[in-house]
């Protein structure tokens, strides 16, 4: 489905070019779910917003079932069926929840299903449902909101950037739940941001990053235990068991 054939970021620094991404080769088949993980700056969030078109690579190619889309813009991707949840979510000001996620589906979608997307991110839809996308939302009720908006496009990849902030214990594993009905119900490939044990326990495939490169790539058997003990992530383990 998607191969990024030897990506790089690079950014000029005090005249010098600094790699954000370095040589990264990475091939996500269909109905996948992937969890990358590592340090915080390994360059996790820039290497989603290169999938996405959002920033440009500096070299390299990046193809989606066998088409090279290195050059297209994000609206062409995201028809392609590329959808993206952001770290800090975009504000929609003018817009209530419904006309969101209504508009996400593109289809004459029942109430009922929308408010189940919501549910499923731990929002009570009664309460939401009609709340207007403003700044009376909290940084944690826009997160939730948007990756139910992300959900409810049923798009065939989604990237999501650290999905787990602004979700309480007690919704978690609905959140879970959601992830994996949403590869049996749309057959679609999942790109997950996170630190979480929970998250990385659904992985088909664990990408580590450090410093701007993949060190580690294999199936969750292959990878927790390393995660585990290994020094390069002292700072992930940490995160893991809070």
């Amino acid at each position: 489905m998607l191969k990024l054939d030897n990506v790089c970021y690079a950014v000029d620094e005090n005249g010098k070019q600094k790699y954000i991404l370095k040589n990264i080769n990475l091939e996500i088949g269909d109905n996948e779910t992937i969890v990358i993980t590592g340090h915080n700056g390994s360059g996790k969030s820039t290497l989603m917003k290169i999938i996405m078109g959002i920033i440009p690579v500096t070299s390299g190619k990046i193809y989606f079932d066998g088409v090279n889309i290195t050059d297209m813009t994000i609206t062409d991707r995201a028809k392609l069926g590329i959808a993206y949840s952001f770290q800090t979510p975009v504000r929609f000001k003018g817009l209530k929840v419904k006309d969101l996620l209504t508009t996400a589906q593109k289809t004459n979608s029942k109430l009922m299903e929308v408010c189940n997307y919501l549910s499923k991110v731990g929002l009570c839809a009664r309460n939401y449902i009609d709340r207007p996308l403003d700044d009376s939302l909290s940084g944690g009720e826009l997160k939730r909101i948007e990756i139910a908006t992300t959900l409810a496009r049923g798009a065939r990849f989604n990237m999501f950037d650290e999905p787990e902030a602004g979700i309480d214990l007690w919704s978690f594993d609905g959140l879970i739940s959601a992830f994996s009905e949403s590869l049996e119900k749309n057959k679609c490939t999942n790109i997950i941001i996170s630190h979480q044990e929970k998250i990385l326990g659904i992985a088909d495939k664990i990408v580590v990053m450090d410093s701007s490169k993949i060190t580690m790539l294999g199936t969750r058997e292959e990878i927790m235990p390393s995660i585990k003990s290994s020094r390069v992530c002292s700072k992930l383990k940490g995160d893991m068991y809070e």
